[in-house]
């Protein structure tokens, strides 16, 4: 029960921002690159990075690695 209860934290951690639920929205539609992700927001890829390592450590999103473009989707994790 406390590790569900957990996992409910660090989900609702992650979507209490704007720009995480920006980017929620967007996987919605389709995976996405971080430059496509990166697009409608005026910050700097590392700073966009951060966000996804927050929506991947609360297992909404998930991100692979291609050569050197980083694709993006959402993750339906069940425990």
């Amino acid at each position: 029960m406390a590790n569900r209860l957990l996992q409910l934290d660090q989900v609702f951690g992650a979507l209490s921002d704007p720009t995480r639920r920006a980017i929620v929205m967007r996987l919605c539609e389709g995976e996405a690159s971080v430059g496509q992700l990166a697009k409608p927001f005026e910050m700097a890829l590392p700073s966009l990075m951060k966000h996804i390592r927050v929506l991947e450590r609360s297992g909404l999103v998930a991100s692979e690695k291609t050569g050197r473009v980083r694709t993006c989707s959402l993750q339906a994790k069940h425990s």
